[in-house]
């Protein structure tokens, strides 16, 4: 603990910076994640489905909690659930598991359970389902279109579920397919992000450290160009990197982290 406590206090943090452990309200305001954000919320509002593709480590995670955040528990009941490749009936289960259902043996039980589900929501409750499916690049292919089904009450005439599928690149290719058109058609605006250009990235940088308590940022500018360089503008490598240089900077007893903390730093994480 005395360790931790000399680290943040050479740099003058209160708290430890570039952790995955971050407020909504602390998020780094961008326009392309602002943007996400409100294009998801309009569809779900409208009682539509959506879709966010985004490469790894680059803000997808924190887009859905701010959605979530962005939508009144007085009106929205929201699910949050992270897929592997499960099969129709596991996917079916880890939904009920979720949205409070009650269990059922046979996929066709389940599917009709998760619908009384979402009616009970929507009719009793007053309150709209939303289902936030994390890293969807993994969905079985002969899984995807179970969705069509949990989504379709009254020949498609009630809009009673909006689901919103979240994951990398490949989530977008798989809704491309021809057998897929009618789920890709369902999602009513497809949200994209990108890694972060250099000015971006000095910008973040700058940010994490002053919500952690700093002043200043104690990174120099050839550390800043280093930390792009070697992180390519992503998020999560960018944090790892720049914590990671920290350490480095402290343990040579420097009050200012300059590149050869974060060239020193990359060989101690996984490339």
């Amino acid at each position: 603990m005395k360790q931790e406590t000399h680290f943040l206090s050479r740099f003058h943090f209160t708290t430890l910076p570039f952790t995955r452990e971050i407020r909504i309200k602390d998020r780094f305001a961008l326009q392309i994640y602002d943007q996400a954000v409100e294009h998801l919320y309009r569809a779900v509002k409208n009682r539509l489905s959506a879709a966010l593709v985004s490469p790894a480590g680059t803000g997808k995670t924190m887009v859905l909690r701010s959605l979530a955040e962005k939508l009144p528990e007085a009106r929205y009941r929201v699910h949050y659930i992270k897929v592997t490749r499960l099969s129709k009936r596991d996917l079916c289960r880890e939904i009920a598991a979720a949205v409070g259902a009650e269990p059922a043996g046979t996929y066709p039980m389940l599917v009709r359970r998760l619908q009384e589900r979402f009616l009970q929501t929507t009719d009793i409750d007053s309150l709209r389902n939303v289902l936030l499916i994390d890293e969807a690049h993994d969905i079985r292919p002969d899984v995807l279109n179970v969705l069509n089904i949990l989504t379709n009450f009254e020949m498609d005439s009630r809009l009673v579920v909006s689901i919103v599928l979240a994951g990398q690149p490949s989530l977008s290719a798989l809704l491309q397919q021809k057998k897929h058109q009618d789920t890709a058609h369902r999602m009513a605006h497809l949200a994209t992000l990108r890694a972060l250009s250099q000015k971006e990235m000095t910008d973040y940088i700058a940010h994490r450290c002053r919500i952690a308590g700093g002043a200043t940022c104690p990174f120099d500018e050839d550390a800043l160009t280093a930390l792009f360089e070697i992180g390519r503008g992503n998020l999560r490598a960018s944090d790892y990197l720049a914590l990671k240089s920290l350490e480095v900077a402290h343990d040579d007893e420097c009050d200012i982290v300059g590149s050869n903390h974060v060239t020193t730093a990359r060989g101690m994480l996984w490339n």
